[in-house]
């Protein structure tokens, strides 16, 4: 006689091996974004790349999430966004630290270091997709690299306008986008993680 019982776990192991790559990814990215954003002197670069780590934290929860119940699957949501919020307002506050500061951005760095995280991240966007409308601590794995990817593309458009124009104030307000951008989207992830705790209560 078959159980279903059988069918949870092989869908766990699957969840599991695509939030471990992403994880990995992500983790790889940081460091070689935020190497790259120091040396290029880029905010936005910088910005991207912490972006990269609260993905792979982002990651890290959900994999933890994965065999467990419906209350930890929820937390897991709004450390998730909790995580987020803190990083985009990090983000505005190092755009405004830089703003007053030296620094001259190297646009053909950025330009490099965007389409190389740009790769990667859709890439794990397509991988993540089955999460899309998944429960709350999966879904919030894909609006992290959803973000990304905007992200990337704003990054390349930067470095492409410094590269033609040397102005260095793109780069920041490029890096102030990413920071707004990443506080709506933890508010997103909030926001949906107390609907669906007084859905189910």
């Amino acid at each position: 006689m078959s159980c279903d019982c059988q069918i949870a776990p092989v869908e766990n192991v699957s969840d599991q091996k695509t939030l471990r790559i992403a994880l990995f990814l992500n983790a790889a990215m940081f460091v070689i974004g935020m190497t790259a954003g120091v040396w290029a002197q880029s905010t936005s670069l910088m910005a991207d790349a912490l972006d990269m780590l609260a993905d792979a934290s982002s990651y890290g929860i959900a994999l933890m999430a994965v065999t467990r119940g419906v209350n930890f699957k929820r937390a897991s949501s709004r450390w998730s966004g909790a995580i987020l919020l803190t990083l985009g307002i990090g983000i505005l506050l190092e755009v405004g630290r830089r703003a007053f500061g030296d620094s001259e951005p190297q646009g053909t760095l950025m330009i490099a270091f965007s389409l190389l995280s740009l790769a990667v991240n859709v890439t794990v966007l397509k991988m993540l997709g089955k999460f899309r409308h998944g429960e709350a601590h999966l879904r919030a794995t894909w609006i992290f690299t959803r973000v990304d990817v905007i992200a990337n593309i704003g990054v390349l458009v930067s470095g492409v306008f410094v590269l033609l124009t040397g102005i260095r104030f793109i780069d920041l307000a490029v890096g102030a986008a990413i920071g707004a951008y990443v506080i709506k989207e933890a508010i997103e992830i909030l926001k949906e993680s107390g609907e669906a705790g007084k859905a189910e209560n």
